[in-house]
């Protein structure tokens, strides 16, 4: 995770080793990353999210919704990446007494059923009712709205992760 590279170092890296330090920015997909290696050189860590972002944007509609679905559910107890168990044990969601989890099972379940890709929310700097309150008023909302929002989540996780590395000037 935190690396504390320089931008120089960033832009002397070889595609498969910046697709190695960077692939896991978005969740399992690394073709972000390595779309986004051909973008060099890069003068600051907003221009390297910028172009990952755009990768994102111009990418199928098809391709986003596997980025979508690349997300583990919150509160699952299945394996996770480390970025995503990391950011979900700071919001708590690894503490959860019965009661909490089967009421995330259920959101999780109809979010999905309804949308076709799991509930995605930046978390960090969140606490597990307002995920839950979250997750409560977001399944009312309609196909394009709520693909938009994940859109923005997706981004915003992205950008919380890019910034954890540590890249220095």
């Amino acid at each position: 995770m935190a690396m504390n590279i320089t931008m120089d170092e960033v832009n002397r890296m070889d595609r498969a080793f910046f697709s190695q330090t960077f692939g896991a920015v978005f969740e399992h997909s690394p073709w972000v990353a390595e779309q986004a290696w051909a973008m060099r050189p890069f003068d600051s860590m907003d221009a390297l999210f910028e172009a990952m972002k755009r990768q994102v944007l111009r990418s199928p509609d098809e391709m986003k919704l596997d980025l979508f679905r690349a997300h583990p559910d919150l509160a699952t107890r299945l394996k996770i990446s480390e970025w995503s168990e990391d950011e979900q044990q700071g919001a708590g969601l690894d503490r959860l007494s019965p009661e909490e989890f089967r009421r995330f099972e259920g959101l999780n379940r109809a979010y999905r059923d309804k949308f076709g890709f799991p509930f995605i929310m930046a978390v960090s700097g969140k606490t597990k009712e307002q995920i839950a309150e979250a997750m409560g008023l977001r399944i009312e909302n309609g196909q394009a709205e709520e693909e938009a929002r994940a859109m923005l989540e997706v981004l915003r996780i992205a950008e919380i992760r890019l910034s954890r590395i540590g890249i220095d000037s």
